[in-house]
């Protein structure tokens, strides 16, 4: 099993509405300075934070799969579609825009934090389809709780969210010193975003806003070894898929 460590300067960065949306960007677009450009359909991941609030206005979206997942603060989303919302702390949006949609998106804090994550399904397909929009809240996620780990499931078989790439996604909090287990099947990638804390993937040391890329060409146990008050966010997709992926 291959790992990566992706550090800050390996990362791109970004900004809106001058500079009061500030972005971390583990997987960017061309020219934003992130070394790593997509895995598999995993397209496009920001890191999004504002200390009081900004505003991104009316722009349009074709194809992907979009997900804005809030930690901190609050997003709120207006669409073409008639959509007016607002999610708090744990909260999702995901919208599958399809044949086409435009949205305006504002972060309000105090010290809102959140991720803007793109995924593609085979775009030929999607671009049939009509755009929709979903909305949870932190409640509507299961959530396992063990031995001072916190394990919440947002795209997974146990997931409300109705999703059309294959994906996985979590959300770790650890309190205590622990060794969690994830198994990856030969053809998978897992990338993870370490929120906060510091550990150990097998013999690889990370820490607080490093990302790293585990990729499995034959049957794996990852084992992450995690110190107390540590968060992560994990992501698994295909590395590769059977359909033609969109060139950056």
């Amino acid at each position: 099993m291959n790992i990566k460590r992706y550090g800050l300067n390996q990362q791109g960065a970004g900004q809106f509405d001058g500079g009061k949306i500030t972005e971390q960007k583990p997987i960017g677009f061309p020219g934003e300075g992130s070394e790593v450009k997509r895995i598999g359909p995993l397209f496009y991941w920001a890191w999004a934070k504002s200390e009081n609030e900004g505003y991104i206005p009316l722009h349009p979206h074709q194809g992907f799969e979009i997900i804005t997942y809030v930690i901190s603060g609050k997003a709120e989303h207006g669409d073409t579609l008639g959509t007016k919302s607002t999610v708090g702390p744990g909260g999702l949006q995901v919208m599958q825009t399809g044949s086409g949609v435009s949205h305006e998106e504002g972060f309000v804090g105090p010290n809102m934090q959140g991720f803007q994550i793109w995924f593609e399904p085979h775009l030929t397909e999607a671009l049939k389809r009509r755009p929709t929009y979903q909305q949870f809240n932190d409640a509507d996620f299961q959530v396992d709780t063990n031995e001072g780990i916190r394990i919440k499931e947002l795209l997974s078989d146990e997931s409300p969210v109705n999703f059309v790439t294959d994906a996985a996604m979590w959300d770790i909090e650890v309190k205590s010193d622990f060794t969690y287990e994830h198994s990856l099947a030969k053809g998978r990638s897992l990338s993870i975003l370490v929120l906060s804390g510091e550990g150990k993937i097998n013999r690889t040391e990370f820490k607080m806003k490093e990302f790293l890329v585990m990729e499995a060409d034959e049957q794996s146990k990852i084992a992450i070894k995690v110190r107390k008050d540590t968060r992560v966010i994990a992501i698994e997709v295909p590395t590769s898929v059977d359909y033609p992926l969109y060139r950056k």
